[in-house]
């Protein structure tokens, strides 16, 4: 997600000029388009407390927009109602942009709580639209003559996925069914906000205090420096050393502590951060969610939230995404039993009890994979510097591929002083797209990395595209270098296939454009860009010694190439976990009653065929952010599905000369372009000549052979 750095000090002089000043009537002031390069958000011209008065007059103009539409008296044409709608709703987009970044990444109590306010407002919205029963006939009717309306392509496209959404969202239900669904839709919008807000309050509620440095040993001097001002901020006394969580159940720092208590505090503070009985507490939330979600698949056709979920997704079904998980199982179980062994053996070694716990797993891991390898990838480490790997890194290689550059600018207001913005200028010079990016960890922003669209393109609505990356990395202490992870590179290369996503959009239906595909195929994009953070020509022109300027050596190359394929029993495995658990979720029929959600869980996790006692999910249910409030229910699979995808698409870029401005072209016309203007399958098989296979994974990761029976 979000670019960096320039000093604090220089970021907040920007901050302060370029801040437009506020409003002189909140609640209209989306009502054009910002007068911002590109309809840029104005962040700053709106206190908090006036976001209220501005979501709900958005909300009632599209709600009037909606109304004219419907109750026109001409006959239905494509101009009149689709293209109509897709006019639609602007000033609620406006304004939401600037709020959703806001309560994602910079929130506070005020944004909560109106967040909190308007998530059933906008709910009910929703309904009211999708349950127009005129704006319906109008949409049916077109979908009736469709084939005699003369569309273009990416036309009769949208009218089919409309026809499909009406109906997926019950318009076609009896006015009783209605009731009910509206009544759920609005539950489960509240649920999900609360969720999202208990579960950030949780998170840094649980962050685990020290009182002993001795006890952090193995963390660098700048680790334990940012450990004590955390604890500084959060005004405990003197002495205290705070580690904050990441989203994840592991945590960065567990595979350096030398202390196995320290370790083992650090991950039961992570497992047990909504499971407390406080006031943070998410249990009961997620299995009101579920059961709630069950029902409404019911009450659309479908026998379980799963299939009502991925109807219009590539998999098609939940049956048919737990198969392709099911067929990674077996290798990597056989995986996972291998590096069980190798860790027992090396912890007896280590003097330890040879028995294996999820917060000794890393910290053994490693080194075993270095012995293998001849390779600490800590050593690595001080060739990524946070600046070199997004300008001369991530910008390097969209340069190589797809001909684009970019040039920073200062002069856009931001929503907080770590935020960048970057125009981006397409082959011909022209500017291309905004790109803002926010890559440090706070306590007041959501976990995980993400992209948002501020603006999406569309040439019916003359939009140029704005797209945000937001990270969470470890922020240096004051005058210590911005040092990250590989995986912390590949992070930003991941995220930024998401902004190309949307950034290289070239549609006409902002519907159908940038990144507004289905669940399992958005991913596509970002976890095929990962690919060029190993290739040498990429990585020699960022990964130079923040000292020396020395390129990274070939061999250390090579090695981190190997180390994504060696040894994947747990990387693989807590995701795969995690994908699963999530379908067993809103594999619940509607009859079934609300889960105890610790039982629950337990007894999906042990039916994975997976090694979960040593290698638990990637997240817990009670702190599954993903599957409960931010749009992922029933579809994380999707990051497997769609690592299928890129290793597969990848291969074809190696048969055909790797890193060239022609194969770029060829991906951004076939596949970044496109949006979802075609059916996905169909899209993939046209770019590579073939459908994807399991196969390109388990090769990818390097996974053990399963014993024959």
């Amino acid at each position: 997600m979000k670019a960096l750095k320039s000093t604090l000090a220089a970021s907040l002089v920007a901050l302060i000029l370029a801040t437009p000043a506020l409003a002189a009537d909140p609640a209209t002031m989306f009502a054009k388009p910002s007068a911002l390069p590109f309809q840029a958000p104005a962040f700053g011209a709106l206190k908090d407390a006036e976001f209220l008065p501005a979501i709900r007059a958005a909300i009632a103009a599209n709600k009037a927009e909606i109304r004219a539409i419907a109750n026109a008296k001409t006959v239905p044409t494509f101009a009149n109602t689709i293209v109509a709608m897709e006019r639609s709703g602007l000033m609620l987009r406006r304004v939401q942009a600037m709020f959703g970044a806001l309560t994602s990444a910079n929130t506070n109590d005020e944004l909560d709580a109106i967040d909190a306010k308007t998530a059933p407002e906008l709910s009910a919205m929703f309904d009211e639209i999708a349950m127009n029963p005129r704006l319906f006939a109008r949409v049916k009717s077109l979908h009736a003559r469709e084939g005699k309306l003369g569309l273009k392509p990416d036309e009769r496209r949208l009218l089919d996925i409309t026809y499909d959404q009406f109906v997926a969202a019950g318009a076609a239900l009896a006015p009783a069914q209605q009731t009910r669904l509206k009544a759920i839709n609005q539950r489960l919008a509240s649920l999900s906000t609360d969720f999202g807000q208990k579960l950030t309050a949780g998170t840094k509620a649980a962050a685990l205090v020290v009182t002993d440095k001795a006890k952090l040993a193995g963390l660098s001097d700048g680790e334990i420096a940012a450990a004590a001002k955390a604890a500084e901020e959060r005004k405990l006394p003197a002495g205290s050393y705070v580690l904050p969580l990441q989203n994840t159940t592991q945590q960065p720092q567990i595979d350096s502590l030398s202390d196995p208590a320290t370790r083992k505090a650090l991950f039961e503070a992570s497992w047990t951060r909504s499971v407390r009985g406080d006031a943070n507490d998410t249990r009961a939330m997620i299995a009101e969610i579920a059961q709630l979600r069950a029902e409404k698949a019911k009450l659309l056709g479908y026998a379980n939230y799963a299939d009502l979920a991925l109807h219009d997704q590539m998999a098609r079904n939940g049956a048919t995404a737990r198969g392709f998980l099911g067929k990674l199982a077996p290798a990597l179980a056989a995986t996972q039993a291998r590096q069980v062994k190798e860790i027992s053996a090396a912890i007896a070694k280590d003097g330890g009890d040879p028995a294996v716990h999820p917060w000794d797993w890393e910290r053994y891991a490693g080194p075993i994979q270095a012995a293998k390898l001849s390779f600490d990838p800590g050593a690595a480490k001080p060739y990524f510097l946070l600046d070199k790997v997004m300008e001369e890194g991530v910008f390097y290689a969209a340069n190589r591929l797809y001909g684009l550059t970019f040039k920073r600018r200062t002069d856009l207001p931001v929503y907080h002083p770590d935020v960048r913005t970057y125009t981006v200028f397409d082959t011909d010079g022209k500017e291309l797209a905004l790109f803002y990016w926010d890559p440090w960890k706070r306590d007041n922003k959501q976990g995980g990395a993400w992209m948002n669209e501020f603006v999406t393109q569309s040439k019916l609505l003359g939009t140029k595209p704005v797209v945000v990356n937001v990270e969470n990395f470890a922020k240096p202490a004051p005058g210590q270098p911005a040092l990250v992870t590989f995986d912390d590179v590949v992070t930003m290369f991941h995220e930024f296939g998401h902004a190309l996503h949307g950034m290289l959009s070239n549609q006409t239906l902002v519907s159908l454009a940038g990144s507004n595909t289905a669940r399992d195929f958005v991913e596509f994009p970002s976890q095929f860009n990962e690919n060029w953070a190993t290739h040498p020509e990429v990585l020699a022109h960022y990964a130079r010694h923040y000292q020396t300027g020395e390129v990274l050596p070939a061999a250390m190359v090579a090695k981190l190439k190997d180390l994504r394929r060696i040894d994947q029993g747990y990387a693989l495995g807590e995701s795969t976990a995690a994908a699963m658990l999530d379908l067993d979720w809103h594999a619940l029929p509607a009859s079934a009653p609300r889960q105890d959600a610790d039982k629950f869980e337990a007894e999906a996790l042990a039916k994975t065929g997976l090694d979960i006692a040593h290698v638990p999910p990637r997240y817990r249910s009670s702190y599954f952010r993903h599957i409960w409030a931010n749009g992922y229910a029933a579809a994380y699979y999707a990051y497997g599905w769609t690592e299928m995808l890129d290793h597969d698409a990848y291969a074809w870029f190696e048969k055909n000369g790797g890193l060239t401005r022609a194969n770029g072209q060829r991906f951004r016309d076939m596949v970044l372009s496109r949006g979802s203007s075609l059916d996905y399958a169909t899209m993939y098989r046209a770019f590579t000549g073939h459908d994807p296979d399991v196969s390109a994974t388990i090769e990818a990761r390097g996974l053990d052979q399963p014993a024959k029976p």
